[in-house]
């Protein structure tokens, strides 16, 4: 069984996820804090939408494993093991915001091969199985390439916040931020998927969570893009993560982000 045969399922998932996650978008929904010391929200809408899709898999793969953002882990060490963020982007979610999706993945023997960030409000799906990437949506359906970028210079850089980096890793970010042609603040996974488009050439971050990062990665590589930490490793268990659509503009963030 391959991850092509998933990718139906995934789409059962987006929309399950997505019925329940709508109806409490912009409006006056509680707000919890994780974070003692710190703000990390949650609401109902994270919680509900990651049980529904918790039950589906249950039903339908019992023998899979599950890596959620709100419930935990179990049966990691399946053959197969998704992984899920129904909002990812919750701060954007409580300020009205539409930088935000779900994102789903599916691992097999420790590795992304296929995953989906949904963003029900706007009708899109971005997936991506590491060979190819493909965009569903009001525009229509089409493939996703990432764009040429021979330069940081010419770069188009997003991260989610420089707030959300540490003093020391902030100022390693604000190198190669000094030298790109523009900077963009608040995308969450959505500056992946622009990335994974061809609008934005490269996407920093750090102290991410593998359900941050796990979907993504099939989504950019199929789209010919490169996702590593900050030391040049494997992206799926997070940490500092530099995503790029273009190898030259990858290396050069290294070499700037280690400098």
């Amino acid at each position: 069984m391959t991850a092509v045969d998933f990718a139906a399922f995934v789409d059962q998932l987006a929309t399950a996820s997505g019925e329940i996650i709508l109806p409490f978008f912009r409006t006056a929904l509680t707000v919890d804090n994780k974070k003692a010391g710190g703000f990390d929200p949650v609401t109902a809408a994270d919680r509900a939408a990651e049980n529904a899709m918790r039950n589906l898999i249950r039903r339908s793969f019992p023998s899979h494993g599950i890596l959620g953002e709100e419930y935990g882990a179990e049966r990691t060490d399946a053959e197969y093991v998704w992984v899920l963020d129904p909002i990812d982007g919750t701060k954007s979610f409580i300020a009205g915001m539409p930088a935000w999706g779900t994102l789903i993945a599916l691992m097999r023997f420790g590795e992304p091969v296929f995953g989906m960030m949904h963003q029900p409000f706007m009708r899109e799906r971005f997936s991506g199985d590491g060979g190819a990437a493909h965009y569903r949506g009001p525009a229509g359906q089409r493939e996703l390439h990432v764009r040429a970028c021979g330069n940081i210079s010419e770069a188009l850089l997003a991260t989610t916040s420089p707030l959300l980096m540490s003093e020391a890793d902030r100022a390693c970010f604000a190198r190669v931020e000094s030298k790109a042609r523009l900077s963009r603040y608040g995308g969450d996974c959505y500056a992946y998927c622009m990335l994974a488009a061809g609008h934005i050439d490269l996407v920093i971050e750090t102290e991410l969570k593998p359900h941050d990062i796990v979907p993504i990665i099939p989504i950019v590589a199929g789209a010919g893009g490169i996702v590593t930490t900050w030391e040049n490793g494997p992206a799926q268990n997070g940490g500092r993560i530099v995503a790029a659509g273009d190898r030259r503009v990858h290396a050069a963030a290294l070499e700037m982000l280690n400098g």
